[in-house]
């Protein structure tokens, strides 16, 4: 029997106990997640296919589930589920196959609202969640709810007080370029990669007018890169210095050690497009650095459209917040598996190819979940 995915989840709290029922809730959450792992998208498709005489065959054999509960009961039981405490074991099931040495690795935070609750009569505001990445890897840590984007500022704050991110960077856009959010990085032994635009609007024309000034960005350290694709070319051009004791806001910042900017050129049949983009760091990078952490700042996004293109989140009917909440960390968790397997497997076959693979052959299953 594997159990590699339910000794994590063993200790979720629940809201209350229930009693006389055949299947444990950790038996309901390894289902979710191995369904997740097929790409199935809403708990009607998940126990349509953990039912399958093949799969059920399987669920007892590998994971010693001997029933599978119907769908109101998976229902049901997801209910009782504490989403703080899945978010809990979530993150210490990651943490145990993250490589021992992460220092130096982008960090990226960005929230996204599951648009199927903007309407929902059951749910008073939108489920709005920010999610922590550990962007050279692909791997999700950790997620926070907030009621609705307003009050990301101080539910970015409440994750980061709880990652592990020693020796990392974190990155993340110009709303979360907060004084109280840089020193929350800093006690936590990391260091802050943040965007600076219009919420410091005098930090801004500093900054750009350093850059600005010829004679003093050709002091600057300067790294370029093009890319070319898809009917377009870029060129990124980024600029760095820890030339700032002018810097009247430096006392404000903790432990500000450089600030950079990057310059991007976009040309398409349409024409070329070009614009400036401002950074503080608490790290001395070089413009080569700054260019990457700064790229990869993107991947929660893409994680954020995975979960929309193959799962369908934003069509996710559930009037249930804590129940949406269970399902977005139940799909996290199964691109993490798959992202694990094609690292380390250098595989190039698409997600999608993966998840229609576990579908078809649930032995497949044991393959992405097997050496994580």
């Amino acid at each position: 029997m594997n159990n590699g995915i339910t000794e994590y989840f063993e200790d979720v709290e629940l809201y209350e106990e229930y009693d006389g029922y055949f299947c444990s809730v950790p038996d309901v959450i390894t289902i979710a997640i191995l369904g997740s792992i097929c790409g199935l998208r809403n708990v009607h498709q998940i126990h349509q296919w953990a039912a399958n005489d093949r799969v059920s065959k399987f669920l007892k054999e590998e994971f010693g589930i001997s029933h599978v509960p119907c769908y109101y009961w998976i229902l049901s039981l997801l209910k009782y589920v504490n989403p703080e405490s899945l978010n809990r074991c979530f993150a210490d099931w990651v943490y145990s196959f993250m490589p021992e040495n992460s220092k130096g690795m982008t960090v990226s935070l960005d929230g996204k609202t599951v648009c199927s609750t903007l309407k929902m009569d059951k749910i008073e505001s939108p489920l709005h969640i920010i999610s922590a990445q550990v962007c050279e890897l692909g791997l999700t840590l950790a997620q926070r709810c907030t009621d609705d984007k307003s009050n990301e500022i101080p539910a970015v704050q409440e994750l980061l007080k709880k990652l592990k991110i020693k020796g990392q960077i974190v990155v993340a856009d110009a709303l979360n370029c907060q004084k109280e959010t840089a020193e929350i990085i800093i006690k936590q032994k990391a260091n802050y990669l943040l965007c600076v635009k219009d919420n410091h609007p005098n930090l801004k024309k500093d900054i750009g007018d350093y850059v600005q000034d010829s004679s003093l960005r050709s002091t600057m350290h300067t790294f370029t890169k093009t890319e070319k694709g898809h009917g377009r070319l870029e060129v990124r051009t980024a600029f760095i210095t820890t030339d700032i004791d002018w810097l009247e806001q430096k006392k404000d910042w903790m432990n500000l050690k450089c600030i950079g900017a990057i310059h991007s050129e976009i040309t398409t049949k349409r024409g070329t497009s070009s614009e400036w983009h401002y950074y503080l760091s608490s790290c001395e990078l070089s413009a080569e650095q700054l260019l990457h952490h700064v790229r990869m700042e993107w991947s929660v996004e893409s994680m954020h459209w995975l979960l929309d293109v193959h799962f369908e989140e934003d069509w996710c009917r559930i009037e249930s917040k804590d129940v949406q909440q269970c399902l977005n960390m139940f799909r996290k968790a199964a691109i993490n598996l798959i992202k694990a397997f094609k690292k380390r497997n250098y595989s190039k076959t698409a997600i999608s190819n993966i998840m229609f693979e576990c579908l078809m052959d649930p032995q497949m299953i044991m393959s992405v979940i097997g050496e994580n």
